[in-house]
């Protein structure tokens, strides 16, 4: 079967062609508006911290898990099959990565966590596309089953290991870190000058190449690989065919069933791998409960953008980045991003009514004052505002941009070999 067959007949890809899609200049784009935003409220509200360099560096840690679960959910609702059991599947390459990181090493530690998601992925896609169960169904149970496995194998490991507890592993040994000598020292300086924007791109390359995991730099590579495979390979064309048009694909030779279980299954296993790198690089060790949503989060990130791997990462490293202000900075941090989500919404406010969409300019605008106010009359925000922080940004941004999405034409739709015929 031709590749050019695939996309005539489909009928899915057809509408994709229409789309506006993330290409790597408007990433560039986005991102360069984005920091320049920043920097006017980091020069505003005086939080140097925004962008130095030990931020974007925690802001990465944290962005990774959330972007491998979101780019896991890609690859499966890319073929048809929505993965709610991305956080199971998180949560066995945790244990799994720690169970193996901490006998044998942190690389038998990621290949094993790598395989523990996958496994997760393979019974997803077993219930979901050989027994046709409801996929919201199947990953719940995947979520329920992930948990309660791994509390009951921690009794009979990590219980009896040394330095181990039935909630948590031994301690693991660290990946190799790359840090850039001179370059990485120059950047820190520039960066601690406070120059508009230009000190802003020195803290946020600075953090790129200072004490960055050699995975951190396996999980970045793999979201330019996956838009290779799933968009300039006849593979990526087959696997994408089944989710958007299913019967269209298998009348003209895909094997539909054989690709949505490769596309879960990797799912799984890149899932795995962000639950191995909450484990190994993250925080050393295995601890029960470790990865707090995240898989949900990931799947949130995916849908922002716009099941688009470049669209994904940038959802992911929002929620890093909005995360790793908490953790680092606090309310001051915090306080400064009111600032920062009352311009986007003036922003949002002036793209809706060019629009002509007035009652969502209204809301927006609204919205804006409303921050503005809260801004200008406090000093800090309470505690609690702070911890909810990276959960409402992520909320508001995906309320914005909700209009956009379109998802694969087949998402989630139970499907049976030959019900063409």
């Amino acid at each position: 079967m031709s590749t050019s067959t695939v996309s005539a007949t489909s009928g899915a890809p057809k509408k994709d062609a229409g789309r506006k899609k993330l290409t790597l200049p408007w990433i560039l784009l986005i991102i360069a508006g984005a920091l320049a935003l920043v920097s006017v409220v980091r020069l505003i509200s005086g939080a140097d911290d925004l962008t130095s360099v030990g931020q974007v560096s925690g802001a990465l840690q944290l962005a990774v898990p959330i972007g491998l679960a979101g780019l896991g959910g890609l690859w499966a609702e890319r073929a048809g099959v929505v993965n709610i059991g991305l956080e199971g599947m998180m949560v066995l390459g945790t244990w799994f990565g720690a169970w193996a990181g901490y006998q044998w090493g942190p690389w038998t530690g990621v290949v094993l966590g790598i395989v523990g998601g996958a496994l997760g992925g393979l019974l997803h896609a077993i219930i979901t596309v050989t027994f046709n169960v409801n996929h919201i169904v199947s990953g719940v149970a995947v979520n329920i089953l992930a948990i309660g496995m791994t509390q009951y194998l921690s009794n009979y490991t990590f219980n009896e290991a040394p330095g181990g507890s039935s909630k948590q592993s031994p301690r693991i040994d660290p990946i190799t870190d790359i840090t850039i000598p001179g370059l990485s020292d120059g950047l820190a300086d520039l960066q601690a000058k406070h120059w508009f924007f230009v000190s802003d791109l020195a803290g946020v390359l600075g953090g790129l190449i200072t004490n960055l995991s050699l995975l951190t730099v396996v999980a970045l590579l793999l979201i330019p690989g996956s838009i290779y495979v799933l968009w300039h390979t006849a593979f990526g064309l087959r696997l994408r065919s089944c989710g958007e048009n299913p019967v269209a694909a298998e009348s003209l030779g895909v094997n539909v069933y054989k690709y949505k279980y490769i596309a879960v299954v990797i799912s799984g296993a890149l899932a795995g791998l962000g639950g191995a790198f909450l484990a190994i690089v993250s925080t050393g060790i295995y601890q029960e409960g470790q990865t707090g949503g995240r898989g949900y989060i990931g799947l949130a990130a995916m849908i922002f953008g716009n099941w688009m791997p470049g669209g994904m990462a940038l959802g992911a490293g929002l929620f890093g980045f909005t995360d790793s202000l908490k953790l680092r900075g606090g309310a001051e941090n915090v306080h400064a991003m009111l600032l920062l989500i009352a311009l986007l919404l003036v922003i949002a406010l002036a793209w809706q009514l060019y629009k002509k969409k007035y009652t969502a300019a209204v809301i927006s605008g609204a919205c804006a004052a409303g921050l503005f106010v809260w801004y200008a009359l406090t000093d800090e925000v309470p505690s609690q505002f702070v911890d909810a922080a990276p959960y409402v940004t992520t909320l508001l941004v995906l309320a914005l941009s909700a209009q956009r999405l379109r998802m694969p034409k087949a998402d989630g739709l139970p499907y049976r070999k030959g019900q063409g015929k």
